[in-house]
């Protein structure tokens, strides 16, 4: 098991409250004090681990009061789910982007591990070249209407 960083235990301190409460509120200098981090290091987790591709909502305020809001996106159904997420598809999806929503499939059990891995694997940036976002796109247009069906 490899060597855990300040990021990944940041990650995990809040996942632990949304997994007790559903809902993290916190304060970026008291989260960066629990750390020992710089409050800009909390601004990084949360923006690269908890985006909304990744089923996260998050609310931010700044100044004296200020908070940050983080809460998992829930579905009354895996339908719902799917129908969400094929009407905010654009017409390009970053390699990045895709890896959320694959890791998100994966995470609602629409999808085994190997099937996010085969998927992951071919539609990388190196295997669909130049037109790789809007291929991608309509990739995930189909695969997300097919786990629709299944249903």
């Amino acid at each position: 098991m490899g060597i855990k960083n300040t990021s990944d235990s940041i990650e995990e301190y809040i996942k632990a409250i949304l997994a007790q409460s559903g809902i993290a509120e916190l304060k970026r200098s008291e989260l960066a004090d629990v750390f020992q981090v710089v409050p800009s290091q909390i601004n990084y987790v949360i923006k690269t681990r908890f985006t909304e591709s990744r089923g996260y909502i998050v609310e931010s305020k700044r100044g004296g009061g200020g908070y940050i809001r983080i809460g998992k996106v829930t579905f009354s159904n895996k339908h719902q789910m799917l129908c969400d997420l094929l009407d905010n598809l654009g017409e390009r999806i970053s390699q990045q982007v895709f890896a959320d929503l694959i890791q998100l499939l994966f995470d609602e059990n629409l999808m085994t591990e190997r099937e996010g891995n085969l998927f992951l694997a071919t539609t990388s940036d190196q295997v669909l070249g130049q037109d790789a976002p809007y291929l991608r796109a309509n990739i995930l247009r189909k695969l997300l209407q097919q786990l629709d069906r299944k249903g």
